[in-house]
């Protein structure tokens, strides 16, 4: 019974975190919660008996494939600025 409680608890945590990951415009967030997928799959083959998968979901995923996007994200992420000085215009007097 609680096997089954838990079961159903991650696979909630799971499939919030996957729409989040897809519904979501802010790349930094989407991101995050992409991370939170990947750790409540870990947890699925923990409760399956596969540690070792498990172990391996989150080295490669969590610590490779995500600190990437984590990475290009935060690169590739402009600023927006308000004033009209940091403008890149030309401007001719």
């Amino acid at each position: 019974m609680l096997e089954t409680i838990a079961f159903a608890a991650f696979a909630f945590v799971t499939i919030a975190s996957a729409l989040g990951v897809v519904l979501l415009e802010e790349p930094w967030h989407a991101a995050l919660l992409l991370g939170v997928a990947l750790m409540s799959i870990a947890v699925h083959f923990v409760m399956l008996a596969a540690e070792f998968v498990a172990m391996m979901q989150i080295l490669v995923y969590v610590g490779g494939v995500l600190v990437l996007i984590t990475f290009a994200v935060m690169l590739t992420q402009r600023e927006e600025t308000t004033s009209d000085s940091d403008s890149d215009e030309v401007v001719r007097t």
